[in-house]
């Protein structure tokens, strides 16, 4: 990350929670939230000249990563005041890949703002935007942007929204003079638009607004109109329960209706007060079971004791581990004295800031609906509930429901020693992602990194480089293929060594025999007459367990097998544990040999999401990989979920694919379902390049 500014102490009060604005701006790549932004900022006269995501000068993409892709990888902050109003806006990135930052913006926001592009219609981000907007309870505003582009179909575009997410979505604005300009809808009922008729868009907002008020539904009946100005509340609480989602239409480039979507911020959207509470939960049951979960209400009184959810975590080579967070109740300062969820040591507020893009502002105070950062707290972690009380250490928000990371990366150090350092510096990584996954397989001995894709990833490796100075080494994870038998089998091993002094001996029989799939491993001491004496068959077993491990015909674990050691003979003087270790694990190897050993894969439960009109591509290079398809079902609009059987072998690079069929709007998951028996051909080819390798060492 960029080093941050020198920060410096914001004199101006905090606005009272009345006059705060808090939104996610979210939606696709490229509909233009970045510098649609960057027109507010503009207009409200928070900068002098807009930035340019092509020259890589704008407020929230500061990253250099950012600058040299164009495009958004994580989310900003930035602050607008005007008009005695203070907007926390949220921008972040619309990539698929980095949904694991776009959604926790969710979390802290009073409203989201969908940004959809004009020439591009309705894309998968944009519907499951809107759709985990609608679960968390936030007020929603959908931003037609680029409205000035060639060859529009407008009229279209807003009959096809309202056929997707509802009759409720609505126009506030409507475009004229060919998209140069917008015409209010809600206060105005005149004007000339390029489609529609304002009066007639009003008319269908007042309806829409006093139908959630009786009183007002009874006066409109009689009076036939409502002066706008007396229909806040109703406004407010439409908003609050979705029965209203209100449609504006944007040119970031040209400016064409920045104007009017500050003064809808300012003026309709709601403040801390009038938005859904957040989902807060308090765990009364020891385990946290949902069943035992109470739902808790923040309420947004500064004088309340204080609430805050860590919703974004910068770990930052200058400030250490900085947490960003959304104050839900009470007052935050500096010198607050502040537990981390269940912590019984409260640690004390050093700095608070506000962010403008890699800006660190210094703050006196934040309030219910303000977010600010805390740093050199290395307590601090994502999704972590900040509170003042001990009373409170129960309380959590609601978890979101994050795409499970599935990308595969095995990763090592370029430089031989530095695996601890690694470790580390990808745990700080990963604690900044909720998408990413760090594992260690202690199957195949491979550092592996879980992302969303081919992208995810690669700025992974990019950060790793840039920002750490740390170079690497990668390829495929590889796959945990198993061993098995097909048949009963016998072997022996007699293990004598004589050097002089005293020897070693130790002879083991034994018999192995096949289980059913997923039965695991079973030891059986069938010994008779003391051949092998009772201290050494743990030996004997560490020895068979041992081979187990290792594998014999390919060097993958032996599983689903009956071992059962039925003889052997030992050396009063001679025997020793090493010497039945050793003859325990050669008997096993022999007897695995002639049981006509297999190879077995793991096959995965697969469910793909994806647009409705690639449905027929995905099925079939599902198919070419030796998958099934078990079913398919309608999720968000206008897309379908896939869900069917596949090796997991074939599924190498599968985000890739998914993405050329896609668009790049395609996602899926994964989960371990069975073993099954490899392809002959294939196992072959393992035991061929087992043997080897295995020559050559």
């Amino acid at each position: 990350m960029p080093s941050p500014s020198s920060p410096s102490t914001q004199s101006s009060s905090s606005p009272g929670i009345a006059a705060i604005r808090t939104l996610a701006l979210v939606g696709p790549a490229g509909a233009g939230k970045t510098s649609l932004l960057e027109a507010l900022l503009l207009q409200a006269g928070s900068i002098a000249q807009a930035g340019s995501v092509e020259r890589g000068t704008t407020i929230s993409d500061y990253d250099p990563l950012e600058r040299k892709l164009q495009h958004s990888l994580h989310t900003a902050l930035v602050h607008i005041d005007h008009g005695g109003i203070r907007i926390h806006a949220i921008d972040t990135p619309g990539a698929a890949d980095f949904i694991g930052q776009s959604l926790p913006a969710l979390e802290a926001a009073d409203t989201a703002v969908v940004l959809i592009n004009a020439q591009n219609g309705i894309e998968m981000m944009a519907s499951k935007m809107m759709e985990t907007a609608a679960q968390r309870g936030l007020c929603r505003l959908i931003v037609i942007n680029k409205i000035d582009a060639l060859e529009l179909d407008l009229p279209a575009l807003l009959e096809q929204l309202r056929e997707v997410f509802g009759r409720q979505c609505l126009p506030l604005n409507l475009p004229a003079a060919g998209g140069s300009r917008v015409l209010d809808c809600f206060y105005n009922i005149t004007g000339r638009a390029d489609f529609s008729s304002v009066g007639i868009a009003h008319q269908a907002l007042v309806e829409q607004v006093v139908e959630v008020d009786a009183a007002f539904v009874e006066r409109y009946l009689n009076e036939g109109d409502i002066d706008p100005r007396e229909l806040h509340g109703p406004l407010e609480q439409a908003l609050r329960e979705g029965h209203l989602i209100p449609v504006c239409f944007t040119s970031a480039r040209s400016g064409a209706g920045v104007a009017e979507l500050l003064d809808v911020i300012e003026r309709l959207l709601p403040n801390p007060a009038e938005g859904n509470p957040p989902q807060f939960l308090r765990a009364t049951g020891a385990g946290e079971a949902e069943p035992a979960n109470q739902r808790m209400q923040a309420r947004p009184d500064p004088s309340a004791h204080v609430l805050a959810h860590v919703f974004k975590v910068v770990s930052d080579p200058y400030l250490g581990k900085m947490g960003v967070l959304r104050v839900h109740q009470g007052t935050l300062t500096r010198n607050s004295q502040l537990f981390v969820g269940h912590g019984r040591k409260p640690f004390r507020v050093g700095h608070l800031f506000m962010l403008q893009g890699n800006r660190h502002i210094e703050v006196e105070q934040a309030l219910p609906g303000d977010l600010c950062a805390i740093a050199k707290v290395e307590e601090l972690h994502y999704d972590a509930v900040l509170h003042d009380a001990p009373e409170d250490e129960h309380i959590f928000l609601k978890p979101l429901g994050f795409p499970v990371p599935v990308h595969g990366l095995a990763i090592s150090p370029a430089r031989h020693g530095d695996e601890q350092r690694l470790w580390e510096i990808l745990g700080r990584l990963v604690d900044e992602d909720p998408c990413l996954k760090l594992e260690h397989s202690g199957q195949t001995n491979e550092t592996v990194v879980y992302g969303l894709g081919e992208l995810h990833l690669r700025m992974l490796l990019e950060r790793l480089r840039e920002s750490y100075k740390f170079e690497v080494l990668t390829q495929p994870p590889r796959v945990a293929y198993r061993e098995t038998i097909s048949t009963a089998a016998e072997g022996h091993y007699r293990h004598k060594k004589q050097s002089g002094g005293a020897g070693q001996f130790g002879e083991v029989y034994l018999r192995v025999e096949p289980l059913a799939r997923g039965a695991g491993f079973e030891f059986v001491d069938a010994v008779k007459g003391g051949t092998i004496p009772a201290q050494y068959m743990p030996a004997v077993e560490k020895g068979v367990r041992s081979a187990l491990e290792s594998g014999v015909v390919a060097g993958f674990a032996l599983v689903d097998l009956r071992v059962t050691v039925f003889d052997g003979k030992h050396h009063s003087v001679d025997s020793k544990e090493i010497a039945f270790v050793t003859a325990g694990r050669r008997a096993l190897i022999a007897a695995v040999r002639e049981a006509r050993p297999l190879l077995l894969e793991p096959m995965v439960q697969i469910e793909i999401s994806s647009p409705a009109t690639a449905i027929g591509d995905i099925t079939g290079d599902l198919a070419a990989r030796r998958g099934q398809v078990n079913g398919t079902s309608s999720a968000v609009p206008g897309t379908l979920i896939v869900q069917g059987l596949a090796p997991l072998a074939e599924l190498s690079s599968y985000q890739t694919r998914l993405n050329a069929m896609t668009s790049g709007q395609g996602r899926y998951t994964l989960l371990l379902s069975h073993y099954e028996v490899l392809p002959p051909n294939t196992q072959a080819q393992l035991i061929a390049a087992y043997k080897t390798a295995d020559e050559q060492d």
